[in-house]
């Protein structure tokens, strides 16, 4: 059994708010995190909108709710049914008692816009995402470092990572892949063919970590226009397949690079749509670096505290830093490198020039840290949840 980080979090807000969301892509663990805080809330009742029986029950919310006030409500797939937040939005200022309903969807974009309106102030968001180090960590006896490289092959789905082989794991992961394509993006009324998502996905996979350059890609789709492509990515930030990493605009008087970075979010998919099977496949990879650095930005980027800004940095003449947080004033950098010796260039010495960087560390699969700098220290991935 797994500890998911957020267990506690999603307890805490259920204390304090009437409706708590969970936003995650299918298959990540939402439900299965669902029952274990059900399990603390006798007579807690399950309504999966999938299943015909339950829409039904919910055809007049407006009575269903009411009879059920003293009992904890999770919904699931609840981006499938919109219509719904307007008739949480009454029920919850007439009985307005913590802990009274559990969202779960599967696409964060869509269930923002249906919820921003309707359940202002009434709702608490929070994001479950595939598993991270720290999690495997606390809940396996597993060599550190080969635990560390299952999870950036297979990425942090439960059944990828729990797979018996890589080969079981890549083959849940390409269904997964279809299946999301085929059924779960129709769902959510899109209409764009499966194949050219399939398409503009493997080539987003292709140009991971990279500057998204749309009226690129839209010539490779055959000439489509680069707000159809921007479209295309908009999806798929959505339903948390890909992140669209900002650029960190900070004023300090230079050029700076201003297109994001694109990276798809789950390492495991990322190799499943680069046809990537074992490790041996993925350090001879060209994508391995790149393929690194996304993997350890997920994992940094899951732990940050809430008005956290986050983003890339670079300049014109060369000035970057990987990623940028900043938060309570502070800004902390990370460079991330694919090498037991890192070594960083000049670049990195001037962003955190630029910047003021209070503390800068280089993260990469070394097994002791150590300094590299004043304020700047050498890490393994496996430290990281040391500095939350």
């Amino acid at each position: 059994m797994f500890k998911r980080i957020l267990s506690p979090l999603l307890a805490g807000r259920l204390q304090h708010q009437p409706a708590v969301a969970i936003l995650g892509p299918r298959q990540v663990g939402k439900t299965t995190l669902a029952r274990e805080i059900a399990n603390r809330s006798p007579g807690t009742i399950f309504l999966d909108l999938e299943r015909e029986s339950d829409r039904a029950k919910l055809a007049r919310a407006d009575l269903f709710f009411p009879r059920h006030r003293d009992r904890l409500v999770v919904i699931d797939e609840v981006q499938t049914l919109p219509d719904l937040f307007a008739t949480l939005r009454p029920e919850i200022d007439d009985d307005r008692r913590a802990g009274r309903f559990l969202l779960l969807g599967s696409a964060s974009g869509a269930l923002l816009r249906q919820s921003a309106e309707s359940l202002a102030g009434r709702i608490a968001y929070l994001e479950l995402t595939p598993f991270l180090l720290e999690e495997m960590l606390t809940a396996t006896e597993m060599n550190a470092t080969a635990h560390a490289a299952s999870l950036w092959l297979r990425g942090g789905f439960p059944r990828s990572f729990l797979a018996e082989s890589d080969a079981e794991s890549f083959s849940w992961r390409t269904d997964f892949v279809d299946t999301f394509l085929a059924r779960d993006l129709p769902q959510l009324g899109i209409t764009i063919p499966a194949e050219t998502l399939r398409r503009f996905w493997r080539m987003c996979a292709h140009l991971h970590g990279q500057l998204f350059n749309a009226s690129q890609l839209g010539a490779a789709l055959g000439g489509v226009a680069h707000t159809t492509t921007t479209r295309y990515l908009d999806l798929l930030v959505d339903a948390l397949m890909l992140r669209r990493l900002p650029p960190y605009l900070a004023n300090v008087g230079k050029r700076l690079v201003k297109s994001p970075k694109v990276y798809v979010r789950d390492s495991g998919i990322l190799h499943a749509l680069l046809g990537i099977h074992t490790l041996d496949d993925l350090n001879g990879h060209p994508v391995a670096g790149l393929s690194w650095e996304g993997f350890v930005i997920e994992q940094i980027l899951a732990t940050l505290p809430p008005l956290t800004t986050a983003g890339f940095y670079r300049t014109a003449a060369g000035a970057e830093l990987d990623l940028v947080v900043e938060h309570a004033g502070k800004r902390i950098g990370f460079e991330i490198k694919l090498s037991t010796a890192p070594t960083v260039s000049r670049g990195f010495w001037n962003a955190c020039e630029d910047l003021g960087i209070s503390q800068a560390y280089v993260v990469a699969p070394v097994r002791e840290p150590y300094p590299l700098a004043e304020n700047v220290e050498v890490i393994s991935p496996l430290m990281l949840g040391d500095l939350a």
